[in-house]
Formats: C-alpha cells, sequence, structure tokens
C-alpha cells in the first residue's frame, strides 16, 4: 500500500486554503493581557496548503483508519458491534444536543424521562430493582459497585471485609477497580472446564471478604455452570457478589443476572447497547442494584413524582457523586432509541444472534484453532493457536497476517491463562457470508504455518506500515514534526 505524504510535507510558501477578512472592530491589547513575553515573535510553523489539500490528506487518513464501517472487527471482550445510523439521528436532534446539563429540571423534562426511562429498562433488563445511568465509562461504574458495597458493609458495622475476590481470568479492570477502592485483590482459580473453581473459591471465602467480582457469561466466552452455588456460598460468608456487565451481549432478553443471585452489576452500553466504542464515545457505564443497595446509589437520584421528573438530592447514605452528569447524556439518547427499536421481544434476537455467530466460527475453524475449554461458546469463542506454536508460529504472527486478508485482528493473549489465546467476538451484526470469508481466511493461514512460517513472521505485507517492535516504539514515542531532522528508521 502506497504511503503519502504529511500534512506538513504538502506545505508550499504563502499558498492558502482561505483568507480571513480584516477585522473591523476595536481589538484589545493582547500584550497587556498575556504578557509581552509571551507573544510569538515568528509565526508559527503550520501548514501551508489549499482547502483542497487539506480535504485530500484527512480523507486519505479517515480511509486508513480501520472501524466497523470497514469491515469485520472480531476483537473479542470489546464488541464491536456496528452502531444504527437512526441512533445518532436521535442524539443529534437539538432538543437533545443543545440542552444544558445544569438547566432548571422544569425546562429538560424530556431528557429526564430518556434517563429515566432508560435507567427503568436497564433495571428490567438485569433482572435488578433499579439503575442508575451516571458512571461515565464501564471501569467508574464498577468502582461504584464496590463504594456501594463498601457503604453496605459500613453501615452494618462490618468494617473488616476489605478482600475482593477476582478470577484469574478476569478483565484487567476487576483487579484494579478493587485497588482504587481501597481494597486487597485475591485470585481464585479457573477449573478444567473453565469455570470458577468452587473448591479453591471456598478456600478464600472468610470473616475478611467484601466481595467477588464475577463476569458472567465469563471472559473465556462461558457461561458459569455454578453460578446458584457461587452466589449462594459467598451470600452465607457474608460477602456481596457483583456481576461485571461487559458479556450482557450473550444473555440481553434471555437471562437475568439479579435472578442468578448477583447483588450489583455494571453495564456498558456501547458493548451491548450500541453506544460508540472508544473514539466514538464518550461512554456511559450503567449500574444496577437490588433493593439493599439502593441507598447508597450516587446522588442526585432521578425520579419520577406527581407525573413530574425530579433530581432527588437527598440522599444521606449516598456514595456521592460519580459524576457531574449522567453517563454523558447523548449516550443515554442512543441507547434509549436502540431499545425502543428493538422492544422487548426483539432484544433477545441480539443475544441469540451474537452466540449462534460465535459458535459457527468455533466449529468452522476448531481444527486447527481448538477451544481453549472444549464447550459450547456464549457470545465470543476463545481459542488458541498452540498448534502453530509448534511450528514456531505465534497468535500474534496470525493476527498480522489477517490484516493481509483484509480483517481486522482478533484480541490477542487474553485471557492470559489461556496459552497463545485467541478471542473472537463476531457479535449478532455479522452476516454468515463475512463469518464465513473470516474463517475461510484463518484456515489459509493455518495452512501458511505448515507450509511458508516466514510469511507470518513478517506480516502484514499489504499495510502502510509493516511489522514494527512496538515495545521499542513506545518507549521511544516521537510524534513530533522536525523539518530539520531526517526521517528516522524504525526498529523491525
Amino acid at each position: 500500500m502506497a504511503d503519502f505524504p504529511l500534512i506538513f510535507e504538502r506545505s508550499v510558501p504563502n499558498r492558502r486554503g482561505c483568507v480571513p477578512p480584516v477585522c473591523d472592530v476595536p481589538t484589545k491589547d493582547v500584550a497587556s493581557l498575556i504578557g509581552a513575553d509571551n507573544l510569538r515573535t515568528e509565526p508559527a510553523e503550520l501548514p501551508e496548503v489549499s482547502e483542497l489539500d487539506v480535504v485530500r490528506h484527512f480523507t486519505n487518513l479517515s480511509q486508513r483508519t480501520y472501524g466497523i464501517d470497514n469491515g469485520f472487527y472480531p476483537l473479542g471482550s470489546c464488541t464491536m458491534k456496528y452502531n444504527p445510523r437512526v441512533n445518532e439521528a436521535a442524539a443529534a436532534n437539538p432538543a437533545f444536543a443543545s440542552a444544558h446539563p445544569f438547566q432548571p429540571p422544569k425546562t429538560v423534562q424530556g431528557s429526564l424521562r430518556v434517563i429515566h426511562d432508560l435507567q427503568t429498562w436497564m433495571a428490567e433488563i438485569t433482572g435488578f430493582d433499579v439503575a442508575t445511568m451516571q458512571p461515565p465509562a464501564g471501569a467508574s461504574g464498577e468502582l461504584l459497585c464496590l463504594l456501594m458495597i463498601r457503604a453496605y458493609h459500613l453501615s452494618r458495622n462490618d468494617a473488616q471485609r476489605t478482600v475482593i475476590l477476582v478470577p484469574d481470568s478476569a478483565h484487567g479492570t476487576n483487579p484494579a477497580s478493587a485497588a482504587r477502592a481501597g481494597c486487597t485483590v485475591q485470585s481464585v482459580k479457573t477449573n478444567e472446564r473453565g469455570s470458577t473453581d468452587l473448591q479453591d473459591l471456598k478456600s478464600h471465602l472468610g470473616p475478611h471478604v467484601a466481595a467477588m467480582m464475577l463476569t458472567n457469561p465469563n471472559t473465556i466466552g462461558l457461561f458459569e455452570e455454578n453460578i446458584l452455588e457461587i452466589c449462594d456460598l459467598i451470600h452465607q460468608a457474608g460477602a456481596q457478589v457483583f456481576c461485571d456487565g461487559a458479556n450482557m451481549n450473550a444473555l440481553v432478553g434471555i437471562a437475568r443476572p439479579g435472578d442468578m443471585g448477583f447483588d450489583c452489576m455494571h453495564l456498558n452500553l456501547h458493548k451491548t447497547f450500541s453506544t460508540p466504542h472508544g473514539g466514538g464515545g464518550p461512554g456511559c457505564g450503567c449500574v444496577a442494584v437490588k433493593s439493599h443497595l439502593e441507598p447508597f446509589l450516587p446522588s442526585p437520584v432521578i425520579q419520577k413524582t406527581g407525573g413530574e421528573y425530579v433530581l432527588d438530592e437527598d440522599r444521606p447514605r449516598s456514595v456521592g457523586r460519580v459524576h457531574t452528569w449522567y453517563g454523558n447524556f447523548l449516550m443515554n439518547v442512543r441507547a434509549w432509541a436502540y431499545v425502543r427499536a428493538y422492544g422487548a421481544e426483539g432484544l433477545s434476537s441480539i443475544a441469540k444472534y451474537a452466540v449462534l455467530n460465535a459458535n459457527y466460527v468455533q466449529a468452522r475453524i476448531r481444527h486447527e484453532f481448538p477451544p481453549a475449554y472444549d464447550r459450547v461458546c456464549m457470545h465470543e469463542c476463545v481459542l488458541t493457536a498452540s498448534n502453530q506454536k509448534k511450528l514456531g508460529v505465534r497468535a500474534f504472527d496470525i493476527s498480522k497476517r489477517l490484516i493481509d486478508y483484509g480483517f481486522h485482528p482478533p484480541t490477542n493473549y487474553f485471557p492470559l491463562i489461556v496459552p497463545e489465546a485467541l478471542m473472537i467476538e463476531p457479535t449478532e451484526s455479522e452476516s454468515k457470508q463475512t463469518l464465513d470469508a473470516f474463517c475461510d481466511a484463518m484456515l489459509k493461514i493455518a495452512e501458511e504455518a505448515r507450509t511458508s512460517p516466514e510469511l507470518l513472521h513478517s506480516a502484514p505485507h499489504n499495510a502502510p506500515v509493516g511489522r514494527l517492535d512496538e515495545a521499542w516504539a513506545a518507549k521511544n514515542l516521537d510524534v513530533r514534526w522536525k523539518p530539520s531532522s531526517k526521517p528516522q528508521t524504525v526498529k523491525a
């Protein structure tokens, strides 16, 4: 793929994209405002380019960026699904987009209704009593749940509970959130079937355990077979059970974590309810709780009283605010539109197709990339490239070679307990034709690993940038353009 010059390299002296009008109003003395020492003595070294140069340059850059609009994006655990454009249109409505977050409640009743509707639906979908849309992201929702659990224990004069149990396969945010909440983390082992090891769990339970953080389906893409017993064991020990809702895409409309025994959970709207992910954010991390944790929800709480939506600030047991507003409001609008479009009956189709697609991929390529645990998977399949490693080819090589076939790589080396892990999540968005094309590419790569391993070691071959020493590049990051410097050679 041919590269193209930087915007600075397109610069031609005195070329302009536009000529601003001469200012015809009096201006203040800038030097007196910011100090003469802070004024430039020479013009900024900005590129001098035409409007057409700018348009072409950034159009080319946008086409270089891979996203769900370009093709299949199988990052496991991240749930990179299609965001319907009607949701974007709803969020762009000036009545929502132009509202100020600190307007008097009486002037934004429609916006408050959207939030109230959505938190009511989220509580119903997940099987909890009440929910809040205040956390601005999923990890913030995790932290909020732990803060509420701590407040709950303190309200019962049980201050000794400072240990959080986390599976050895968990998302990295779980132990990070527990540490941020001031707790000690203890790891619980995974058994030979890819589920929580009950005997190891029992050995950790005691009077110091505050909660267990558990993802269901877990991060190996498998449903926790003993979830009812797990919750019972933890409750009998006087602790709480938190559900990491990152994998709710496998359950929505089918099963409810609240019915399984969980006390609270967070949800990523971008993973399950189709709000933008990553650079398309910001995010929203809904939290749902059972009634015994409701007094500790962050304030204010949106309630409907006498036909009017109000902000309830009178929350003496609340853990306080976790965000200045409710989870980045326009994310709520997008998710509201998504849920309304599907309806109660249609929501289950999300989980059904997500699970079907993941199992189809697993079945098609399992003879080359066997499952880490040989079970029916949920919304994602975790496979291993152990067979290819025997040939000197790593999961990393396979993913780099996928780029040459036009696919974004899946998640590599996670969960950490799976050797040469390839975590693939098709989501419900993808058609059978797309999945077949992806599986065909994976099978071709498996054959190349046997016949031409060097082809994989040096991949990608068709990308603007080839194989980099990523650790070296991160440690020596230099993204500043210097006109006098020679191009640096990146280590291969």
